[in-house]
């Protein structure tokens, strides 16, 4: 019983925010929309990145003795030299790895 509701509420929320996506046309927005919505993944990273890398599993903000700051500097370097986003994510990947086993 448990597993029909999570797959059926999964399924619906699937497919009510891909009927967004799929119904509309790109005709249908002014450019400014499109302008605006250019700005949207540059918008949510960072809310995402943010806790990953500054909060601890407590929720409390961690700036000493925390490698992921520097991993995420590393990464945060190679991406804007390389312009590559898989070597951007191995870099700081590898970096942390490094950081954690070694220090």
């Amino acid at each position: 019983m448990i597993w029909t509701t999570v797959i059926f509420s999964g399924l619906i929320t699937y497919l009510l925010r891909f009927s967004m996506i799929a119904l509309i046309k790109r005709e249908m927005l002014t450019e400014k929309t499109k302008i605006v919505l250019s700005y949207v993944p540059s918008a949510v990273f960072p809310a995402i990145i943010f806790p990953a890398v500054f909060l601890d599993a407590n929720g409390y903000l961690l700036l000493i003795d925390n490698p992921k700051i520097l991993a995420t500097g590393v990464a945060v370097l190679v991406g804007l030299i390389s312009k590559n986003l898989v070597l951007t994510i191995f870099s700081g990947l590898i970096s942390y790895w490094i950081i954690i086993f070694a220090f």
